[in-house]
């Protein structure tokens, strides 16, 4: 259920919903919050998911929620063009998983789409997803690159969603559009994110890399939170907010404690290096609190899904490659 937080929130917010990119590992969730938060507040107020819906029963899924949904490929001039205004973006389009030898899908996607979504939403207030791959792997002990930290990000796939935030940057002042750049890392649920790349690895006897020592995780339910909240924090220019958890979590520390409870010694390989990706989100904390949801709740809830041979997506974080290849 939503917090009373967001209900409060919701309640405030003036016009209807429209999340872009909604088809992904956090869209139908999110789209799903949106309208728990109306009911509960009492109002009227209309969430559209956009999406090419190809997993098969998502669209019927949400549509029996009260979610309305459209199908549209938004790399297609005239289906974007088609599609309804809103005073309220949610935009979660983008790409990551296989960019690697599929740079310009991913440069299409990351960084053109989002110059053409600006210009459509110019009259809109935006909250765009982007991610902390945008910093360079900064110094453990510096406690992560906060907001005000140079972008310098390794790879394409960085470089292009740097590309995503320019673009929604450059538009909000062109147009007076209220932006806020959501990034993200890494967000957690049962089916993917860190922990369950290593709760996998441990379960099944595969080695942990220690190359990437430290990470930081968020709750995918808080992280969904802050972004519906996020839509009053919209402003010119474009506000950048980090959005993880408080914690600098040892990535040996996390593979010990799903040892524990699936009864494995974990097993390693390399050593930690002295740097990583890792994201200051004070900021957040100030604006919205800190996440309602513990590590050790989610190392929990995690390992009794794997326990029970629950789902996930095998769609790998990759949090330990250190070359911006993913």
């Amino acid at each position: 259920m939503p917090s009373s937080d967001l209900v409060d929130d919701i309640s405030r917010l003036k016009g209807d919903i429209l999340i872009l990119g909604a088809g992904g590992k956090m869209g139908p969730a999110l789209s799903k919050l949106a309208v728990d938060a109306i009911k509960k507040a009492g109002i009227n107020k209309t969430v559209t998911a956009v999406a090419r819906f190809s997993d098969e029963g998502l669209q019927q899924e949400l549509e029996r929620y009260g979610i309305k949904t459209i199908v549209a490929d938004l790399l297609d001039d005239e289906q974007l063009e088609s599609l309804p205004q809103a005073e309220n973006i949610i935009y979660m389009a983008g790409m990551k998983f296989g960019t690697a030898g599929n740079e310009p899908l991913t440069w299409a996607m990351n960084s053109y789409l989002p110059g053409r979504v600006a210009e459509k939403y110019k009259y809109s207030r935006i909250v765009v997803f982007s991610t902390g791959n945008v910093y360079p792997l900064v110094p453990v002990v510096m406690g992560g690159a906060t907001e005000e930290f140079p972008a310098a990000p390794v790879g394409e796939y960085a470089q292009s969603c740097l590309g995503r935030e320019r673009l929604f940057q450059f538009n909000a002042k062109k147009y007076n559009t209220p932006v806020l750049i959501f990034r993200l890392n890494y967000a957690n649920d049962v089916t993917y994110g860190v922990l369950v790349d290593i709760a996998t690895s441990v379960k099944a006897g595969t080695p942990v890399d220690l190359r990437t020592g430290c990470v930081n995780v968020i709750w995918q339910k808080d992280a969904n939170e802050i972004a519906l909240r996020c839509l009053h924090h919209c402003i010119v220019p474009a506000k950048i907010l980090n959005v993880t958890g408080p914690e600098i979590l040892s990535v040996r520390w996390i593979a010990e404690e799903f040892g524990k409870i699936f009864n494995k010694k974990p097993e390693f390989i390399n050593q930690e290096e002295h740097t990583a990706l890792l994201g200051n989100a004070a900021e957040s904390f100030r604006l919205f609190g800190y996440p309602r949801f513990s590590v050790k709740a989610m190392l929990q809830i995690i390992a009794e899904w794997i326990i029970n041979d629950g789902k996930v997506l095998h769609k790998e974080t990759h949090f330990q490659e250190r070359d911006g290849k993913y």
